[in-house]
């Protein structure tokens, strides 16, 4: 494979106050992999140590809302950890993306390819699984 087509990164990630999933595309844009789980701290850590590696193009952020769009404790929450990852990556650019029932969604999806009830209540496997149906479904749905 020619090194033409390895493209810039894309990561995505699921936020929350106790574990935040991270999630990157392949080096050709098209599928999501799962990083891991991380406090604020390692995963400004990781994201230093992929752009050293690879180009990041961008970070997708799923940004909570109730069903209707409007915003949530979380909503806020998510923009304020949205500035904070900002001033330590000022280099990428960072861009929301609706997350409303990706968790119901991501459950399901553990539970279709046969991810034992215990396995996935396993901390972390949910919030990373999030992160890469969000930038699979940004995948899929881009131009």
């Amino acid at each position: 494979m020619s090194s033409g087509n390895i493209k810039p990164r894309i990561l995505a990630i699921d936020y929350g106050t106790k574990r935040i999933g991270l999630a990157m595309s392949d080096p050709l844009c098209l599928f999501a992999q799962t990083i891991g789980t991380f406090n604020e701290t390692e995963l400004v850590h990781q994201i230093h140590s992929i752009q050293q590696q690879d180009k990041i193009e961008k970070i997708l952020l799923g940004l909570p809302t109730n069903s209707d769009g409007s915003s949530n404790r979380m909503t806020d929450v998510t923009k304020q950890f949205a500035q904070r990852l900002k001033n330590e990556v000022d280099n990428i650019s960072i861009e929301f993306v609706d997350e409303f029932g990706s968790s119901k969604s991501a459950s399901s999806l553990l539970k279709t390819i046969g991810v034992s009830k215990k396995k996935r209540g396993k901390k972390g496997r949910l919030d990373k699984a999030v992160a890469a149906m969000l930038l699979e479904d940004y995948l899929q749905n881009r131009s």
